[in-house]
């Protein structure tokens, strides 16, 4: 097995960053599409527990906005040709507090998902 082969690191790389980009703009439908639409795809956030892409689809359109926030360090592996993982340090808007988000990403027929998402912020309970 091949890790981080340069192509395949920059696809999953992109795929991260525009799911990034749909984050700070509040773009639903691009989360949405970059999240695989199954049952097996698992979020959990820093006060949420979701399970399927049912319950994902519904948290991002009840929740009125996403937190704003700037990007520590990132660090995106891939594992042959259709896994990888991205894990990423961030900070909210007006805060020095540290966020960290793991997703798990798998290569479809239709592009890179996530399949498997966790944040959560430092100091927090939830």
């Amino acid at each position: 097995m091949t890790i981080d082969d340069p192509a395949i690191l920059a696809e999953a790389t992109a795929a991260f960053y525009e799911y990034e980009r749909a984050l700070m703009a509040d773009d639903v439908p691009a989360m949405d599409r970059l999240f695989a639409d199954a049952p097996t795809t698992v979020r959990y956030g820093v006060g949420e527990v979701l399970y399927g892409a049912d319950e994902i689809r519904a948290f991002r359109k009840g929740r009125g906005g996403s937190p704003q926030r700037r990007l520590g360090r990132v660090a995106i592996t891939t594992y042959g040709d259709s896994f990888a993982t991205a894990n990423a340090e961030f900070f909210r808007d007006g805060s020095d507090r540290r966020g960290r988000q793991s997703q798990a990403w798998v290569k479809f027929a239709d592009g890179w998902k996530v399949v498997s998402a966790h944040v959560s912020m430092e100091g927090s309970t939830s």
